[in-house]
């Protein structure tokens, strides 16, 4: 026990790491150290009571002695590590800049947007973006051999869940909740599986709208869209409404908005001149009877107005793919338009 004792002893000394001095915890003091297997390997038959009491003691105090050093040793490793590893402050260089953070372009027009609505009376509400095939399709009048399913390419979960396709999932979620009248927008994120060019994307932005009352008719949809548009872009705009087709309103309208990044004389980003804005109509009877309102009773309009493109036209964003690439050199751009 002696010799393991300045054996220890030696070792410490020269160990100058942290990982050294482990190393030595192991040899001497783990499951196969040296003082752990001492007494394994000992005959105690040989030994008379007084000699194993003895042998004992001794034992005990070569462990407590190998374990305070070992100890005083990982405590001084590491405060030589701590001290290594600081630097001094150099009082004269020149401090470090310091990067303000800014709000992204598709947030600050959803902020915009709300804004808008509110004071028109509408409520923001929020739906799950992980959606069922029921609130996505089929309770918007979308059943599964219906051709309208092939225009939207869906991610599709092992737990035959979906990545939401549209906004538009949340109109009779809402209809359930709320009852008629209701009058409300569901910002929030989309996903398409389709392929990525300069104004398509797989990530994208939606901000569905929604109202439900008595004797609701086309008039009230223009006007509220007009309301819209004016208020977002603060100056006149050209828009042109044509007929479109979507299963959940009946009759369906695409409102396209004249391109303001070439004036409509057409580009990479909208190709004719228009850009595709808001698709809208009024509520299809079978959405409200989804809904558990009486179409009889109760009309109503529906909207989408696509976020990611109007936060292009708003601040003259020529690719869609600059949104989501994570570039704060792009979103601090935006900065002094907060």
């Amino acid at each position: 026990m002696q010799d393991i004792k300045q054996q220890l002893i030696g070792d410490l000394k020269s160990a100058t790491t942290a990982e050294q001095v482990e190393q030595l915890r192991v040899n001497y003091l783990g499951r196969k150290g040296i003082i752990t297997t001492l007494a394994k390997n000992t005959d105690f038959s040989k030994f008379s009571p007084e000699e194993k009491k003895e042998f004992g003691q001794k034992l005990n105090e070569l462990k407590n002695f190998a374990t305070e050093q070992i100890g005083a040793a990982v405590e001084q490793s590491r405060s030589l590590g701590e001290k290594s590893s600081k630097r001094e402050i150099d009082l004269t260089a020149p401090g470090a800049g310091h990067r303000l953070g800014s709000l992204h372009p598709i947030t600050m027009t959803q902020m915009e947007l709300e804004d808008i609505f509110q004071g028109m009376g509408f409520s923001v509400l929020y739906g799950p973006e992980v959606e069922s095939e029921y609130f996505c399709f089929e309770a918007l009048n979308i059943p599964p051999d219906h051709p309208a399913r092939d225009m939207q390419d869906t991610f599709w979960l092992k737990n035959h869940l979906i990545l939401r396709t549209h906004t538009s999932a949340n109109q009779v979620r809402t209809l359930k909740r709320f009852g008629a009248p209701v009058r409300a927008i569901f910002p929030g994120r989309c996903f398409r599986y389709e392929a990525v060019d300069p104004s398509h994307e797989n990530t994208f932005y939606q901000c569905e709208g929604l109202m439900v009352d008595k004797n609701i008719s086309v008039a009230n949809l223009i006007a509220v869209m007009k309301t819209i548009l004016s208020e977002v872009f603060r100056k006149e705009v050209k828009v042109r409404l044509r007929p479109g087709f979507f299963p959940f309103v009946e009759p369906g309208f695409e409102l396209d908005l004249q391109c303001l990044l070439c004036g409509g004389k057409g580009c990479p980003t909208c190709g004719d001149g228009w850009i595709e804005l808001i698709p809208c109509g009024l509520v299809h009877p079978e959405v409200l009877r989804h809904g558990g309102i009486d179409p009889h009773e109760y009309s109503g309009f529906a909207f989408g107005i696509g976020l990611t493109r109007l936060a292009m036209m708003k601040y003259g964003i020529h690719d869609i793919r600059h949104l989501n690439s994570g570039d704060l050199r792009f979103n601090e751009q935006f900065a002094p338009m907060l």
